[in-house]
């Protein structure tokens, strides 16, 4: 390599990106509710809950509890959940209340989002799309980071 040239750089991974990534994950692998994946059949590609599968985009496999994964992928996982949650509090807010009435959790979470009986595959696939790019908005001016 020559002293003037100058080698390639990558863009960083964003939570965006990685929004979009689990959206195309379970397109393509399915989508379940209750737990992080549906391992019934055990197989690497089972179908995930949003959170499942934004893990997956993380690590690159399954992950069974975010805290299995190694300190970047899991600043990337909370980061990306956080997303997440930040689009769904503005747009499906889902607030869970006690039996008196007042709010016990101030965020949507998207544990109980996704698993809303109501709750459809496309819902969250679009979902998971609407918040990468509600990120890219507010994160990027010109497609630039």
């Amino acid at each position: 390599m020559k002293a003037t040239h100058k080698p390639h750089t990558l863009a960083p991974v964003t939570p965006a990106d990685l929004l979009r990534m689990a959206a195309l994950y379970l397109r393509r692998h399915g989508w379940h509710q209750g737990t992080y994946y549906n391992t019934t059949p055990d197989t690497l590609t089972p179908p995930a809950c949003a959170a499942g599968a934004i893990g997956i985009a993380c690590a690159g496999h399954r992950v069974e509890h975010f805290a299995q994964l190694d300190p970047d992928a899991l600043a990337d996982y909370l980061a990306t959940l956080g997303a997440l949650v930040d689009y769904l509090d503005a747009f499906h807010p889902l607030f869970l209340v006690d039996e008196d009435g007042f709010v016990i959790d101030e965020h949507t979470s998207p544990y109980s989002w996704n698993d809303d009986p109501a709750r459809n595959a496309e819902q969250v696939i679009t979902a998971l799309e609407a918040a990468a790019d509600e990120w890219d908005r507010l994160h990027t001016t010109g497609g630039e980071n």
